[in-house]
């Protein structure tokens, strides 16, 4: 909808406390429009205080709320890591995630409060636009999404900063259009994404950001980390011997990643919209548990059970990227993760060292169908390798029928 259609409605618009927030909450009210602004707490690392946005927008005129949804972040998280769902580049869709998360805790919290419509700041360029809009759609089909940069009366009247930032100062709000910037960052549990600016460039190196959650490899400790973790069913349960739950689990390795210089990656992606987008992407915590747990995948899940997760991982992978986190597909390839997640239990301990995560053990595995027997080229109690001839003999009526036919490719 439209700028000149809000009269009459209730708006509740997602607000971060920066210029954009200020400016479109402020210039509503100014038009009479009844606003309420809410805030998501995702854990975001670049927030000290959460409750520092509602201080914020608080000269803007509007009440702000916000809602914790921490833990709701950190086992949406937990889905992910058991899907193993990364998009283009191994990026851990830590943004894509955080909208699923956002409109789902925000939008009772707005129907509580009489909102008929969600707002959202996001640009007409990008993906999120596309999740804000769809998650809204499907969880609460009757409200109504406005989107300010996608409106042509404020794109005119605010074509850039400045405009914003002497907006607000005409109006007696505190402001300031920001200094040229390398980047633009989005953070919350599951991690940071950088873009935009100077990173729109292929020519820039990756390393002009500045980790928030970490340090690049080369400024980690000079010795390895050790870390263990214990999974049950493709769920962390414990760190280093004590219990945790997904919060807590997730707030631990994104200290011990971070510190060790795990999870950074550049990544240029194919956007929602049909343009590409580089970014750089800090994930230290689910970077750390997501090689762990695919230890303990690779040793309970057969070949085939193997090829079945991929196709499902990157399922879950796209939906939750294209705003389709609650689509039935998805919860349907979720419930076949499930099944193929259910014996991965076990014990895993790495060794971390500046960005790399080495393999040092897996233990209290009982569902593992690793035989050393079996594996092992020396003799054994395992395979006999007498019992080969047979298969290799079947194979080769095929092999030699092929032949024969003149359907092998060859170049000689």
């Amino acid at each position: 909808m439209l700028l000149s259609e809000l009269n009459g409605e209730t708006v509740g618009i997602c607000v971060s406390g920066g210029l954009d927030s200020k400016t479109v909450t402020r210039k509503l009210v100014d038009l009479g429009v009844e606003v309420v602004c809410f805030t998501a707490d995702l854990a975001q690392p670049d927030e000290d205080d959460i409750a520092g946005v509602a201080e914020k927008m608080a000269p803007c005129g509007a009440e702000t709320v916000i809602v914790d949804l921490k833990h709701a972040m950190a086992e949406a998280c937990f889905g992910m890591l058991k899907a193993q769902a990364m998009y283009d580049g191994g990026y851990w869709n830590s943004t894509g995630l955080a909208r699923a998360v956002t409109v789902r805790g925000l939008v009772p919290a707005m129907q509580e409060r009489g909102c008929t419509v969600l707002a959202h700041g996001a640009t007409g360029r990008g993906n999120d636009q596309m999740r804000f809009e769809r998650y809204t759609n499907v969880l609460a089909p009757e409200m109504k999404v406005f989107s300010p940069w996608r409106d042509p009366a404020l794109l005119a009247e605010f074509p850039g900063r400045s405009q914003m930032a002497d907006y607000l100062q005409r109006v007696g709000i505190e402001a300031f259009a920001g200094g040229s910037k390398r980047y633009s960052t989005d953070a919350n549990l599951a991690g940071l994404s950088y873009e935009a600016e100077d990173l729109e460039s292929l020519r820039t190196a990756c390393t002009i950001v500045e980790p928030q959650m970490g340090v690049w490899p080369v400024d980690a400790p000079d010795r390895p980390e050790r870390f263990t973790v214990r999974f049950e069913s493709g769920r962390a349960v414990a760190i280093d011997g004590k219990a945790v739950d997904p919060l807590e689990a997730l707030l631990t390795v994104n200290r011990i990643g971070g510190r060790n210089g795990v999870g950074l990656k550049n990544a240029l992606e194919n956007r929602i919209v049909g343009t590409k987008s580089r970014g750089v992407y800090e994930a230290p915590g689910m970077e750390l548990l997501g090689f762990c747990l695919l230890q303990v995948y690779q040793a309970v899940m057969d070949r085939r059970a193997t090829a079945l997760f991929r196709d499902l991982s990157r399922l879950v992978a796209d939906q939750v990227y294209d705003g389709r986190a609650y689509d039935p597909a998805t919860r349907a390839a979720h419930a076949a993760i499930d099944v193929l997640a259910a014996p991965a239990s076990g014990t895993v301990t790495v060794d971390l060292y500046k960005g790399n995560i080495h393999f040092v053990s897996l233990t209290d595995c009982p569902q593992s169908i690793y035989n050393e027997a079996d594996s092992s080229m020396e003799a054994s109690q395992g395979l006999n390798p007498e019992s080969s001839q047979g298969y290799a003999e079947v194979q080769s009526v095929e092999a030699r029928a092929l032949a024969r036919a003149g359907q092998i490719w060859s170049d000689q």
